[in-house]
């Protein structure tokens, strides 16, 4: 514990928990006085029962009498739930330190509660002493955030929110020192929270912005656009957010200050519907992956920055293969196959017609690939007939669904044996930066383009809806190359 209570120093935290319900074998007096000793951070102090979801399963009066020693010996802060609270408070009211606050919380492992709920509760924590307000709950969807968010505002109290706790005037907000060892599902490490999303900076008047999509986990956007808003002085966050139901999500968090979203799998057909008015391009393709919120109205616009950045990012690779000079698009007369019939697929098929190429759509439904060769005028093959597909030579194949995904890295949408027809080859997937598909087609002679290339293209376009402000394209592209 002394040694993690180091490394969070050294890392920039300002407070740290210590959980004594996770210690194997504990001496009360003794071990705490080590702890206080030499002591580089305020502690909070816990000592979670097995019935609130800790570890201690002893006496629950000894551990109150041990959380009582706690606070006599100088604990800047001591957790006690809900449930024994007012016991707790009646027992230290004549010995309370100046300097101390106590805490009291109360943990739903099982769902987020009514706005009607939680008000009751934070005024029952509130009448039985509480200095600082903990309710922790489990949010099933995004939009169960909005009601935690709600109540921070309106009872101005410690509601812990993660990365936009500060924006809604949160007391404190949690972290952890590694990856791996949370308490809670979601919380970010320490790194993170000050190096990503610069939470020194959240306030009030912070804007917010973030990918949509299931899942999220993966995405790198929120390095990449953290990194761009700090280089240019923009008093945004970028964050992850993980939605089910985006009509649900945008209709919740409809205030100005959420500025403008990502879209990314599986919501960039419904966003097309979702928005008030969509570029024209965004609704040929009919798929958005950039939704702005217009200030003057908050009305939501919907653009598709794919369309660019995974074209252009072929075409650049597939001139330099040619000893052509000419103005016309590399693609102009070439076959393209995009497997997938989605989002970024409509953008890759609308892309590559608009550059005059013939295209042929692959998909594992039959049905959806027809339905988009129609809209383009192209050809449809399942991915069992694209396994046995000879196209002709300087023939282009784009993987635009999320096969070979991290963690599924060894899945890869066609055979090595099928990609030794093609001169180029692009997917889309850039979690790992090298797919087994892009590996195998490279090891058969083709040329690559990896997705991280659509990646920093599409964001560049993305932070100029958002900002409208110039690119800071240096900083995005060092920005990737540091993480990918």
């Amino acid at each position: 514990m002394l040694d993690d209570v180091g490394r969070a120093k050294a890392s920039g935290a300002d407070v740290v928990e210590i959980r004594l319900d996770h210690l194997a074998a504990f001496s009360p007096r003794r071990d705490l006085e080590l702890l206080f000793r030499a002591r580089p951070l305020p502690f909070i102090i816990t000592y979670r029962p097995k019935w609130e979801g800790g570890e201690y399963e002893g006496d629950d009066d000894e551990r109150l009498d041990v959380l009582r020693l706690a606070m006599e010996m100088g604990a800047d802060y001591v957790d006690v739930e809900l449930k024994v609270a007012p016991e707790f408070v009646d027992s230290i009211s004549e010995k309370k330190p100046d300097n101390f606050k106590l805490i009291v919380s109360s943990h739903n492992y099982e769902s987020t509660p009514s706005m009607e709920v939680l008000g009751n509760l934070v005024a029952r924590i509130q009448a039985a002493g509480a200095d600082i307000v903990k309710i922790a709950t489990f949010a099933a969807d995004i939009s169960d955030v909005a009601r935690m968010f709600q109540t921070i505002v309106h009872h101005q109290r410690g509601v812990i929110s993660r990365i936009l706790c500060p924006k809604f005037g949160g007391y404190l907000t949690f972290a952890i020192l590694d990856g791996g060892k949370e308490s809670a599902p979601g919380q970010p490490t320490i790194t993170d929270l000050l190096n990503v999303y610069n939470i020194r900076n959240v306030g009030c008047d912070t804007k917010i912005y973030g990918i949509i999509g299931k899942p999220v986990g993966h995405s790198k956007s929120p390095l990449l656009h953290n990194g761009a808003f700090r280089s240019a002085g923009i008093n945004a966050v970028y964050v992850p957010l993980l939605v089910d139901d985006l009509t649900d999500f945008l209709n919740v968090y409809s205030a100005p200050d959420f500025a403008g979203f990502s879209c990314t799998i599986p919501h960039k057909e419904a966003a097309v519907k979702c928005c008030d008015e969509v570029d024209p391009i965004a609704k040929s393709i009919g798929a958005v992956n950039t939704i702005i919120r217009r200030p003057s109205d908050g009305k939501l616009l919907g653009y598709n920055t794919d369309y660019i950045g995974a074209i252009s990012a072929i075409e650049d690779v597939s001139r330099a293969s040619l000893e052509n000079s000419s103005n016309a698009s590399p693609l102009s007369g070439r076959l393209f196959v995009v497997i997938g019939a989605g989002g970024a697929g409509k953008a890759l098929a609308y892309g590559a017609k608009e550059k005059g190429a013939r295209v042929v759509i692959g998909n594992r439904t039959l049905d959806r690939a027809r339905e988009l060769a129609a809209l383009v005028g192209g050809d449809a093959l399942s991915l069992a007939e694209l396994e046995n597909y000879h196209p002709e030579e300087g023939a282009i194949i784009a993987n635009t669904t999320s096969i070979g995904m991290h963690p599924a890295i060894d899945d890869t949408p066609l055979s090595k044996k099928a990609l030794k027809n093609y001169s180029v080859v692009f997917d889309a997937v850039y979690t790992p930066r090298v797919t087994r598909f892009l590996r195998e087609a490279k090891e058969s002679g083709a040329t690559v383009v990896s997705g991280l290339e659509m990646f920093i293209r599409q964001a560049i376009g993305q932070y100029k809806f958002f900002t409208g402000l110039p690119v800071p394209e240096e900083v995005i592209r060092e920005t990737v190359e540091r993480i990918a």
